[in-house]
């Protein structure tokens, strides 16, 4: 296979994804969107995190929630407990990895923020562990997750979503989710802003 057949492989693998998940996710997202919507309504917040590649879709909704997505409109309170190197680095020093967003959403999280977690399903040790305490502080919960849900579909309790994406692929799940991102910022503006 020469290097523009892997570049065409990639371009359709994606594409198939994408159209998996635009089957069967449409009706989670609007209702995710509109769960964020009630949230900012109410003035509470949204608090976000996820591990390596993941990390980027919750830095680009926080960028895009603080700032603007597409128009020029009031800042919407989003924290992502993931850029924070120092507060980071310390918890898994002195404490350990699997805490490092856990300890930050029991300082940070209040009764009826939601908190957003990404994942591609695997190794999410320290995703657990902030949904539980997010659970623990009444926070609910929307996960967008991959493969078969990974550890994290079994935390989830019926005030949750899960958005799942169709695929065993890290790669195609992390694409999906920033394109969920994106019609999650555009839901939310329109609902907000009209």
């Amino acid at each position: 296979m020469n290097l523009q057949d892997r570049i065409i492989n990639h371009f359709s693998d994606s594409i198939q994804t994408q159209q998996e998940a635009m089957s069967g996710l449409c009706e989670l997202i609007e209702y995710a969107s509109q769960f964020l919507v009630s949230a900012l309504l109410n003035d509470k917040k949204i608090l976000a995190c996820g591990n390596g590649r993941s990390a980027t879709a919750v830095q680009l909704l926080s960028s895009a929630m603080l700032n603007q997505y597409e128009r020029d409109r009031p800042s919407l309170p989003v924290i992502a407990l993931n850029t924070d190197a120092v507060t980071l680095t310390a918890i898994a020093n002195d404490y350990h990895f699997d805490d490092v967003f856990a300890k930050q959403l029991r300082a940070l999280g209040q009764s009826g923020d939601i908190l957003i977690v990404y994942t591609d399903g695997y190794h999410c040790a320290n995703i657990a562990k902030a949904i539980n305490a997010a659970h623990d502080k009444d926070i609910s919960v929307i996960a967008l997750t991959g493969s078969n849900g990974g550890m994290v579909s079994p935390l989830l309790n019926e005030t949750d979503i899960e958005i799942r994406v169709p695929s065993n692929s890290s790669a195609r799940i992390q694409e999906v989710h920033v394109l969920i991102t994106h019609c999650l910022c555009d839901l939310i503006d329109h609902q907000l802003f009209g």
